[in-house]
């Protein structure tokens, strides 16, 4: 049975996502992301309880075609702005959180190359992602200091290990870091092929949610690095730094699609199977003003958050497009994030816990996998705490300094 046969008939009947309440428009791609977000619904719930590596549905995002958006047009990829990437993300994250965190690292590791790259390395690695459909993984993890690079004769070698390697099991290259000196900001950038010898990535990522990102651990053991393989300029800039600021803005994506995938499946639950409780006077629980209330709520912190995070999508456009991007400019990008970032993971939080009050107590029966909302930005909203988002932001506002770049922003 194919994927879409597996769906439920209002999936393959109706929007994906409720149209009225989040609409889709990726242009000349719309088609090929909602047949993509339709085949990865059809087997989200059962794979997100079983966990593993969702090795056939990675496939799915390379034919899709859209492994090559943020590569840039003049290496036979598309070019897309980051504000219709990060669209995407959210959109997919709706349905998949996890498959759309292995699709949005792709176009991280692809922006890798495009800020550290010299000209001959841009050329060479992001024309074979395109004319080879590869899928890039990383071991990036840059609090992770378990990982050597030594120079040799006429190269360099990897010993070690690096955790939380998202999209590594599976991929065909890898970029990753090594420290350079005693800061964590002090890192260099290497590109490998992913069967060099003495790599190996273990399929070890139990975390509760985010069940099938491949985030578990790569060891390296006298693993061989070319000269050419090490990415440059060495030392950091306004415009490398924007990696963080465009990492960081995939997590309010993944927050923000979650947040769209709860509240969509939830009030489908609520007009189609919740029961009116006897007190209410009302025959059905859409009726209820208690449950209207609620629902209410939870979409106003929605629309709050959804502008900050375009608003901040925007502004990293702008830099991005700048040939030469100043350290003011690059802390309004990182100002403007951090406000989205915040706002989006409390309201992700609490639309993803408090749905429950909405749909009742028949909703946690785990056929349904409504949890899976929750876990998934529980599991994300940890990666860096947003507590010192909220004191740069404070910081910011007393002092008129923006905050200096770091690993996270």
């Amino acid at each position: 049975m194919s994927a879409e046969a597996r769906l439920h008939p209002s999936l393959r009947d109706e929007p994906l996502l409720a149209a009225h309440l989040f609409p889709v428009d990726f242009g000349n791609r719309t088609a090929k992301v909602e047949r993509l977000a339709r085949r990865l619904a059809a087997t989200a719930v059962e794979r997100d309880r079983t966990g593993g590596s969702p090795q056939a549905e990675r496939e799915l995002l390379r034919d899709s075609g859209l492994l090559t958006l943020a590569v840039p047009q003049q290496y036979g990829g598309q070019g897309a702005a980051w504000p219709e990437i990060y669209r995407i993300v959210r959109y997919l994250a709706a349905v998949d959180s996890s498959l759309a965190h292995l699709f949005a690292f792709q176009h991280l590791q692809v922006a890798t190359i495009v800020l550290f790259g010299n000209p001959d390395q841009q050329r060479h690695w992001l024309t074979r992602t395109v004319q080879e459909r590869w899928f890039w993984g990383n071991a990036t993890n840059g609090r992770d200091t378990g990982l050597v690079l030594s120079p040799r004769e006429e190269h360099f070698e990897l010993n070690g290990s690096k955790s939380f390697c998202s999209g590594a099991l599976g991929a065909d290259a890898l970029v990753v870091s090594a420290p350079r000196g005693r800061s964590p900001e002090d890192r260099v950038f290497i590109v490998l092929p992913s069967q060099r010898e003495g790599l190996a990535v273990n399929s070890d990522w139990d975390g509760f949610g985010q069940r099938q990102t491949d985030s578990g651990t790569v060891q390296f053991e006298q693993v061989f690095v070319d000269a050419s393989e090490l990415l440059g300029p060495v030392g950091p800039s306004p415009r490398t730094t924007l990696r963080a600021c465009l990492s960081q803005l995939i997590l309010t994506q993944l927050y923000l699609g979650n947040a769209q995938g709860a509240l969509d499946a939830a009030l489908r639950y609520t007009r189609e199977q919740s029961r009116a409780w006897p007190a209410s006077g009302v025959a059905n629980a859409s009726d209820d003003p208690f449950i209207q209330q609620r629902y209410g709520e939870l979409w106003l912190r929605y629309r709050s958050a959804l502008p900050l995070a375009e608003h901040a999508a925007q502004r990293l456009q702008s830099a991005w497009e700048k040939p030469a991007l100043t350290a003011a400019e690059r802390a309004e990008v990182a100002l403007a994030i951090s406000e989205a970032k915040v706002v989006a993971a409390r309201a992700a939080l609490e639309i993803t816990s408090q749905i429950f009050e909405a749909m009742g107590a028949r909703a946690t029966s785990s056929r349904y996998g409504f949890d899976r909302f929750w876990r998934n930005v529980r599991v994300h909203s940890l990666h860096d705490p947003i507590d010192y988002k909220v004191r740069d932001l404070g910081h910011w506002l007393l002092s008129g300094q923006g905050p200096q770049p770091s690993l996270y922003g």
